[in-house]
């Protein structure tokens, strides 16, 4: 048996603004990333883990700045000072898109540090290569579909002929690494890719976009014992019930309110041939809270947001968002200072406005919506919903025009009906 610690999306530097620590010099938020990866690291030395895989995204970009080169430094150094082999995956944040630049996590390729082995191209790891641990390990870093397009002969061929050739490409290659591995040993594939019918954090189910979506098929094969991904901030086992289990562990702090209600974490896992078992360990991080309150009544509007809101301890050290919609003439009764007094204790605080205009179009009770003509509908309808006097008129002309220049057709009186729908609706 092999234990392998398995996390991803690691990001220390995404947030570089904000209030600083008056010790390190670092943003807070940044010492949360830390303070997370300080945890991974603790529990691998506690577990006596054989091996750490981290599959990608190590930073917000490839150019990370030298002091998070530092301190991501620091971690993988003491991983490689316990004895402790180390896998790192490039992720699309830690290479760059211009060819033949160096990739984020290059300074532990170059300078061959023990017990590390970064997977900036596909490969097949043996013992040989792992210290002698009695497993292997396909790796796939972040490949791009523009960068594999650059090499391919795509010219006069269309966009789906592209993708599918590019898909048989990975998959030529996947079936190749499977072919080579040795049955009497447990194999991992790790990769930093999209896996078609995974979901983002924000419950988005991915669909074919600018990523390179892999098939799930191509990594439920039973020749591999456990699949290791990143890219996906959200926590989530594509094959669950199933073997081999293919896993993304999640990024380890939560990143914005897209993600507010995932647990971040990272995985344990006993890796052996057809038998593995893993569990997700959830890292505390840094709370974040929500609330959207729709206002309906003039009275008592302050007394209904502060009934809502959550309470000074609950918002201690929180990072909190308050949504706020209501009729823009309530605006001004609305006690803003209260609100962020309130709020103060919480780490960060974000108000939200989102307020809207009643629109009311008055007409005398002998006028009669349908006998009005096209430029009148036109007219009331721009100033119902508060246009602009300057664009209304020019609006007008152009819509006389356009009126003018017609045999009130089809799609004029279209126009009309949608027009008069409207203006019955305000």
């Amino acid at each position: 048996m092999v234990r392998v610690l398995h996390f991803s999306d690691a990001h220390i530097d995404m947030v570089r603004q904000g209030r600083r620590d008056a010790q390190s010099g670092l943003p807070l938020r940044t010492l949360d990333f830390l303070h997370a990866l300080d945890t991974i690291v603790d529990t691998a030395i506690a577990q006596k883990v054989d091996l750490v895989i981290f599959a990608g995204d190590a930073y917000r970009n490839q150019l990370p700045a030298p002091t998070f080169q530092r301190e991501w430094g620091k971690r993988v150094l003491r991983l490689s000072q316990a004895g402790i082999f180390t896998i790192l995956v490039v992720g699309n944040h830690d290479i760059s898109p211009a060819t033949g630049r160096a990739h984020a996590l290059q300074e532990f390729e170059t300078l061959h540090i023990p017990n590390t082995f970064v997977i900036s191209e596909p490969c097949l790891l043996k013992p040989e290569d792992l210290n002698g641990l009695p497993i292997q390990i396909i790796g796939l870093p972040w490949i791009s579909r523009s960068g594999l397009m650059a090499y391919m002969e795509v010219q006069g061929k269309s966009l789906d002929d592209v993708h599918m050739e590019i898909e048989n490409t990975l998959s030529d290659l996947l079936v190749n690494f499977l072919g080579q591995l040795d049955a009497s040993l447990p194999a991992i594939l790790t990769a930093h890719i999209t896996v078609q019918g995974a979901v983002y954090g924000n419950e988005r189910s991915v669909m074919l976009g600018r990523d390179l979506v892999i098939a799930p098929g191509s990594l439920k094969d039973e020749r591999l014992d456990y699949v290791a991904l990143g890219h996906i901030h959200q926590f989530q086992d594509l094959n669950k019930g199933h073997y081999p289990p293919v896993v993304y562990s999640g990024s380890i702090e939560k990143m914005d309110f897209g993600e507010l209600k995932d647990t971040k974490g990272f995985v344990l896992a006993d890796v052996e041939r057809k038998t593995t078992t893993y569990t997700f360990h959830p890292l505390q991080g840094r709370k974040y809270l929500s609330t959207e309150i729709e206002i309906k009544k003039q009275e008592g509007i302050n007394d209904a947001i502060f009934k809502k809101i959550p309470t000074q301890k609950d918002l201690k050290d929180a990072i909190y968002r308050l949504v706020l919609t209501y009729p823009r003439k309530w605006e001004a009764l609305i006690d803003e200072h209260a609100i962020r007094e309130h709020a103060d204790c919480a780490f960060e605080f974000y108000l939200v406005r989102n307020p809207h205009s009643e629109s009311r179009v008055h007409l005398p009770d002998s006028v009669q919506l349908g006998q009005m003509a096209a430029i009148d509908l036109l007219d009331l309808y721009w100033k119902s919903v508060h246009m602009d006097e300057t664009q209304m008129q020019e609006l007008q002309r152009m819509a006389a025009a356009v009126i003018n220049n017609s045999d009130r057709n089809a799609s004029v009186d279209s126009l009309l009906e949608s027009l008069t729908k409207r203006l019955d609706e305000t």
